[in-house]
């Protein structure tokens, strides 16, 4: 399927791996709505923050994923639906685990019942790779058995399987767009990357980090939007979940001194005892496998995680986007 000239909505549009999405489908041509979190400051978070050329082919709704009116309304006359919006901190998910079910769960349900109404001609719901838990082989293909091990990822896999139960129930065309660890401009300060870069850069030597030892496989934002817009234009991907995995790995502790080694080679890094995970919940081992979205579509990495990483610092290095940052906050 083309997506130049498409009716496409994103939902989560406001957000990190959102944002970067609506740029490119806005290089892509697509006829582009965004649905931002209504607030009554009329923020449209990172939105705001985008080249005037780029906004002024946007148009945007402001509502609430939770409220099926709202979906609803955001929905007609669209012809495909990436939908981001989500909750998706894990330390907040111990603490406010109703929150999560409400917008992961019921969000994703509002998508898929108005999809189903309208006819909706392709959804793309993003889920995580948190919804393996602690890998149990590698690399961590499609086929690899859920484990919540956070509130947040049980919420992610309940609406996968809601996904997965209108594909199969009412021909609902669905994929599920599975994302490893992204990373990149944007992304939120609870994130690894952005909290070891905005403390190096606000001078600090010692560098407060969770546990050190679990592996993640990073994926540079630009590449994650790639792999949904590839997922987008298969039509081999309808009923299915795909992957998007740079099939390596790299520990917490590597990952923090190769970062270090670029900014602030006198710093080292410190255990911080609040940013611990509980232990039967800390996802040991993230290693993804891409032979899927590799078969079923055009999609290859293009980002190395050493490229990726210097653009990143290069980011938070302009004062105008390192202000929005508080680096002497743990943020969850």
């Amino acid at each position: 399927m083309e997506l130049k000239g498409k009716k496409v909505l994103v939902t989560g549009a406001d957000g990190f791996i959102g944002s970067h999405l609506v740029e490119r489908l806005v290089m892509e041509g697509a006829d582009l709505s965004a649905f931002c979190y209504y607030n009554s400051f009329n923020s449209f978070g990172w939105i705001d923050t985008l080249n005037l050329n780029t906004r002024t082919k946007i148009k945007i709704f402001t509502g609430d994923i939770r409220d099926a009116g709202s979906v609803r309304t955001a929905m007609k006359d669209i012809e495909i639906v990436f939908h981001l919006a989500a909750l998706i901190a894990i330390p907040y998910s111990y603490y406010s685990p109703e929150s999560y079910v409400d917008t992961n769960i019921k969000g994703t349900l509002n998508i898929l019942q108005v999809a189903k109404d309208f006819g909706t001609q392709r959804v793309l719901v993003t889920s995580t790779s948190e919804v393996y838990g602690t890998a149990r082989y590698v690399p961590i293909d499609e086929n690899h058995p859920k484990q919540g091990q956070s509130p947040y990822s049980a919420t992610k896999i309940g609406a996968d399987h809601l996904a997965e139960s209108f594909y199969r129930s009412f021909g609902t065309p669905v994929t599920i767009v599975r994302p490893f660890n992204t990373y990149g401009p944007r992304q939120s300060a609870r994130a690894v990357i952005p909290t070891i870069i905005t403390q190096l850069l606000d001078g600090k030597e010692e560098i407060k980090l969770g546990s050190l030892h679990p592996t993640r496989d990073l994926l540079y934002v630009s590449d994650t939007a790639e792999g949904f817009l590839e997922i987008a234009k298969a039509d081999k991907t309808i009923g299915e979940e795909v992957n998007i995995a740079t099939q390596s790995e790299i520990s917490v502790g590597d990952l923090a001194q190769k970062i270090i080694d670029q900014i602030n080679p006198r710093a080292r890094v410190i255990t911080d005892e609040i940013r611990l995970r509980p232990e039967k919940s800390e996802v040991e081992r993230l290693f993804g496998s891409n032979e899927k979205i590799s078969r079923l579509t055009g999609w290859k990495q293009k980002i190395s995680l050493d490229e990726g990483i210097q653009k990143t610092i290069q980011w938070f290095n302009n004062p105008n986007n390192l202000t929005r940052y508080k680096a002497d906050v743990y943020n969850i």
